[in-house]
C-alpha cells in the first residue's frame, strides 16, 4: 500500500514530465538541466556535470540592461604580441556592441605606447581608455612563483579590485587571447543573477586539469570539482573590496605555496583556490561564455549542445595552432576580425548621445563639406581620413641614440611587404654623410639616394658600388623606371654618379621624384596626393621651394624588386577619371604654393601638364 499522497506526488512528476515535452517540442531538443546559479559541480563529483559541461546555460533571461548604460572591461596587456592580440579582440567587442565601453587597460611601457596612438587615431565613438602603470603592479604579486608562460603579468588580474578606481563598482575582465561572437552587453547582464554573496562570475573549466589525472604525478592546485577559467571574469568589486579580497587570495597563496612549488595556471590557480575554500562567492556562467581551445579541451560537450556561441577562448600556448578537430571554424571566426578593418567600426551609437573623440568633430564637420557629387569626392574623402595607427607592429627595440642618427621611413601593407632594399651599408654611409656635409639648422639639404631596379625575381643584392655597376653593365640592373618614367629619376644624373667620388648637387626638374633623406623639420608629404601618383613630386617641390639642396650621394643606392601592380597604379592606367582627379589636385596644390611662396612659385607650373607617359 503507498504511503498517503503518493498520488499527488506522481500527479506533479506527470505534470513536470509533460511541461519537459512541451518544452522540448517548443525548443527543438535544446532543453538543459539547468540548477541554480552559483551551484557548481561537487568537489569529486564529476557526473555533475556531465564531463567538463557546464549547465548554467539554460538560466532565465536577465532584465534588460539600462539604456546606453556604459560598460568597463578591463585587460592586462604587455608587450608587442599582447598588444596584437588585444586589438582583435576590441574589434570583435566593437563589432557586436551596442553600448558605450570604457576600456581600462593594464600595461607595460611597450604595450601602452602602442595602444594610446591606437585609441587616440582610431576615433571609435564612445569609447573611453584609462592606462594603469603594471610596473606599480608587480611588487604585489613578484613574491608568487609561477611557472606559466604570461608569467608576472598573468598575475595581476589578482589586484584589480584594488587597482582600478574606488567607486568602480562592476567589470568585465577579459583575456587578450578571446574572441566575442556576440554583444558584450549580454555578458554584462549576467550580473543580475549574482546573489548577494556573490561576487566572481566564472565559466567552468573545460579541461580535466584540476581532476589532476590528466598525467601521473600531475598535482594541480586546489579546486571546486573542475575549477574554474579565468579568461573571462564578471567582479563585483564593490563587494570584492568590502569582503576583503586583498588579504583573502593572499592568505591563500601563502598558504597553499608551502607545499607546492608556484602556480601553474597564473591568477587561475589562486582564484580557484580562493573558490575551493569561498564557494559561495562565486557564480558559475555559462559555458558558451569561455569556449576554451586548450590542447586537453572538453569544451566539444559545451558547443556541441549550444546553438549560440558567445566568446571564443585560446588558452593554449599554441594559440591558433592548436590541435583540435573543429579548430578551422574557430580560426576562421578569429581570423575573420584579424583581418577586419577596424576604420569601419567608427559607427555612431544611435541612441546614445557621447561626446566625440578627441580630433574626430573637426574631421566630421570638414567631410560634411564635401560635395558627394563631386567626381573627385573619393579623392577628397581620402584626404580626411585619419587612419588608425598601430605603432611597432612587430617587437622591436629601438636602438640607443646615435649622432647623426637616420630612419628608414617604408610604406606598406599587410598584403604588399616593401618593395625597396637599401644598401647594406647605407646607415652608416648616411650618418658619415651628414656629419661630413655639416648639415643641421645652418645648411638645408635633401640627400638624395639613387634608385635602381631589377625585373629578376632571383637576384643576388649586389654588396658594393662595384657590384652594382656591373649588374647595371650585363643589364641585370636599370636605373628607376627607366623603360616607363625616365623623367622621374633623370635630374640626379646617373652618368655622373658612376664616376662621382663626392656629393653632388642637382637642380629641381619637372616631375622630379629622388628618395631622400631629410631633416625631421622638413615639410611634410601633402595629403591631398594618396593612392598612386604625385606623393613625392609634390613633396620634391616644397623641399626646392624652401631652398633645401639636393646632394646626390655617390656610394648610396637602393634598389626597387618587381612585384604584381598595386590596385592603385591600376586604377591610375585604366580610368580617365582618376587621372583627371589628379590632375584637379595638382592645380589646387599649386594655388596653395603660390599662396604661400608667391612669384616663386610660378616655375612649378611646368610641374603641372598633364603626363605623356605612366608615371
Amino acid at each position: 500500500m503507498l504511503p498517503r499522497g503518493r498520488p499527488r506526488a506522481l500527479g506533479a512528476a506527470a505534470l513536470l514530465l509533460l511541461l519537459l515535452l512541451i518544452g522540448f517540442l517548443l525548443f527543438g531538443g535544446d532543453l538543459e538541466y539547468w540548477r541554480p546559479p552559483g551551484a557548481g559541480a561537487l568537489d569529486g563529483d564529476p557526473s555533475a556535470d556531465r564531463g567538463g559541461h557546464n549547465h548554467s546555460d539554460c538560466v532565465p533571461p536577465p532584465p534588460p540592461l539600462r539604456r546606453c548604460e556604459l560598460l568597463h572591461v578591463a585587460i592586462v596587456c604587455a608587450g608587442h604580441n599582447s598588444s596584437r592580440d588585444l586589438v582583435t579582440l576590441v574589434k570583435s567587442v566593437l563589432f557586436y556592441r551596442k553600448n558605450p565601453l570604457h576600456f581600462h587597460l593594464v600595461t607595460d611601457a611597450v604595450a601602452r605606447n602602442i595602444l594610446e596612438m591606437l585609441f587616440y587615431t582610431w576615433m571609435v565613438p564612445a569609447v573611453g581608455v584609462s592606462f594603469y602603470d603594471a610596473e606599480e603592479l608587480k611588487p604585489q604579486v613578484s613574491w608568487i612563483p609561477n611557472k606559466h608562460y604570461s608569467g608576472l603579468y598573468g598575475l595581476m588580474k589578482l589586484v584589480l579590485p584594488a587597482a582600478l578606481p574606488p567607486d568602480l563598482a562592476r567589470v568585465i575582465v577579459l583575456d587578450t587571447d578571446v574572441t566575442f561572437a556576440s554583444d558584450i552587453a549580454e555578458l554584462w547582464a549576467l550580473f543580475a543573477h549574482f546573489s548577494d554573496e556573490q561576487v566572481i562570475g566564472l565559466v567552468e573549466n573545460q579541461s580535466d586539469w584540476y581532476l589532476g589525472n590528466l598525467w601521473r604525478n600531475h598535482r594541480p592546485w586546489p579546486a571546486l570539482g573542475r575549477g574554474f577559467n579565468t579568461g573571462v571574469i564578471l567582479l563585483r568589486l564593490d563587494r570584492l573590496r568590502q569582503a576583503g579580497w586583498g588579504q583573502m587570495w593572499k592568505l591563500t597563496a601563502t598558504r597553499e605555496l608551502l607545499t607546492l612549488p608556484a602556480t601553474s595556471l597564473a591568477d587561475q590557480d589562486i582564484f580557484n583556490a580562493v573558490i575551493k575554500e569561498h564557494p559561495e562567492l562565486v557564480q558559475t556562467l555559462p559555458c558558451i561564455w569561455n569556449v576554451q581551445l586548450s590542447d586537453h579541451t572538453l569544451a566539444e560537450r559545451c558547443y556541441s549542445e549550444a546553438s549560440d556561441l558567445k566568446v571564443i577562448h585560446w588558452n593554449s600556448p599554441k594559440k591558433l595552432r592548436v590541435k583540435n578537430k573543429h579548430v578551422g571554424y574557430f580560426r576562421n571566426l578569429h581570423l575573420t576580425f584579424l583581418g577586419y578593418d577596424g576604420n569601419l567600426l567608427r559607427r555612431e551609437l544611435f541612441g546614445c548621445p557621447s561626446p566625440p573623440p578627441s580630433g574626430a568633430e573637426q574631421v566630421q564637420r570638414a567631410l560634411a563639406h564635401l560635395d558627394e557629387e563631386d567626381a573627385c569626392f573619393e579623392f577628397r574623402q581620402q584626404q580626411l581620413t585619419v587612419h588608425r595607427v598601430h605603432l611597432t607592429f612587430l617587437p622591436h627595440e629601438p636602438p640607443s641614440p646615435r649622432p647623426h642618427d637616420v630612419t628608414l621611413v617604408a610604406q606598406l601593407s599587410m598584403d604588399r611587404d616593401i618593395d625597396f632594399l637599401p644598401a647594406y651599408s647605407l646607415y652608416d654611409y648616411l650618418r658619415a654623410s651628414i656629419e661630413q656635409l655639416k648639415l643641421g639648422s645652418e645648411r638645408k639639404a635633401a640627400l638624395v639616394v639613387p634608385a635602381f631596379e631589377t625585373l629578376h625575381y632571383r637576384f643576388r643584392f649586389p654588396s658594393s658600388k662595384a657590384e652594382l655597376l656591373a649588374l647595371l653593365d650585363s643589364g641585370s640592373l636599370y636605373t628607376f623606371r627607366y623603360h616607363e618614367w625616365p623623367r622621374g629619376h633623370a635630374p640626379t644624373d646617373y652618368a655622373r654618379w658612376r664616376e662621382a667620388q663626392t656629393p653632388y648637387r642637382v637642380q629641381w626638374a619637372a616631375d622630379y621624384e629622388p628618395y631622400v633623406v631629410v631633416p625631421r623639420d622638413c615639410p611634410r608629404y601633402d595629403p591631398r596626393f594618396v593612392g598612386f601618383g604625385w606623393n613625392k613630386v609634390a613633396h620634391i617641390v616644397e623641399l626646392d621651394a624652401q631652398e633645401y639642396e639636393l646632394l646626390v650621394l655617390p656610394e648610396a643606392f637602393t634598389i626597387h624588386l618587381p612585384h604584381a601592380p598595386s590596385l592603385d597604379i591600376s586604377r591610375f592606367r585604366s580610368s580617365p577619371t582618376y587621372r583627371d582627379c589628379l590632375q584637379v589636385l595638382k592645380e589646387e596644390f599649386h594655388q596653395d604654393l603660390s599662396r604661400h611662396y608667391g612669384a616663386a612659385a610660378l616655375k612649378y607650373l611646368t610641374a603641372l601638364q598633364p603626363p605623356q607617359g605612366p608615371a
